[in-house]
């Protein structure tokens, strides 16, 4: 199993870290008490073989030997890396300054400042054993995400996911979905009386609705438009997109519709094919 520990300073970006993760396919986990790490490692499902936790100042064992203790003992576990994540203490005011929030070493009626600072030296021991360190002072949060991909997977770019649904305008409305196509202007099988009992994925509903070319023209209009934007979409740090197409009753044509253009979008991303409106 590989355990991805982030660290760093309060208001560093560390919660932006894990969402990264977790959208590379990890089991992200904020907040657990040192104390429980080993006892959660252990009972993790091996299929879950990607795992990231936080281990910062408010869950992680106040002196060094006990640090290391911790790290050793979770590398003879498991696969263990630490990415380190911080910012210039002035920088980190400054985010604090914004949000408003207390930090954690407040308690201690410390300054801000002073707590920012005993924060640095309680945490250096994992800053000295990390494989990777980021200075968040200049990053935007588009720039971290970057370069936490990258570091990760050798690219910035996450593999995207394409989800296309096929639904009914008389049943629903996918409020989930980032464009939707109205294919009613299409011909309906629904008004063949021998047709209307199948489905856009029998083979006579394909035959019938392939015979016209104002279905083909269709398909591959659609298909050249996201052939154009979904590289785009890529470029932007999108993690997936969902494309929808409704007819009448989400039976015939939007299925049909549907599961062709999936089929050519297969060989390049990550497909996901809903019909909202059919009964499998």
């Amino acid at each position: 199993m590989k355990l991805i520990v982030i660290s760093g300073r309060s208001g560093s970006g560390k919660t932006i870290a894990l969402h990264v993760l977790e959208d590379l396919g990890y089991d992200c986990i904020d907040g657990v008490p040192y104390q429980l790490l080993e006892q959660l490692i252990d009972t993790v499902h091996p299929e879950n073989n990607k795992v990231a936790v936080s281990l910062d100042i408010r869950n992680m064992p106040t002196e060094v030997d006990a640090i290391k203790q911790l790290i050793q003992s979770l590398q003879n576990k498991v696969e263990l890396e630490i990415i380190y994540i911080d910012a210039l203490t002035s920088e980190l005011i400054r985010r604090y300054s914004e949000t408003r929030r207390l930090h954690p070493l407040s308690k201690q009626r410390l300054s801000l400042s002073q707590a920012l600072e005993l924060e640095n030296e309680i945490l250096a021991p994992l800053k000295e054993m990390a494989a990777f360190s980021i200075d968040t002072t200049s990053l935007s949060v588009h720039n971290l995400n970057e370069h936490l991909k990258i570091y990760l997977q050798g690219s910035s770019k996450s593999e995207l996911l394409v989800i296309f649904q096929s639904f009914g305008f008389k049943h629903i409305h996918p409020e989930d979905a980032d464009y939707i196509f109205d294919v009613r202007f299409l011909p309906n099988p629904y008004w063949e009386k021998d047709l209307k009992a199948y489905s856009g994925k029998d083979k006579l509903i394909q035959d019938y609705l392939n015979a016209f070319p104002l279905v083909k023209e269709t398909i591959t209009n659609i298909e050249n438009l996201f052939l154009t934007w979904l590289p785009h979409l890529e470029q932007n740090n999108r993690n997936y997109v969902t494309i929808a197409i409704g007819c009448t009753g989400g039976r015939h044509r939007s299925v049909y519709i549907t599961e062709q253009i999936a089929a050519r979008f297969k060989h390049k991303y990550k497909v996901q094919i809903e019909h909202k409106c059919l009964k499998e």
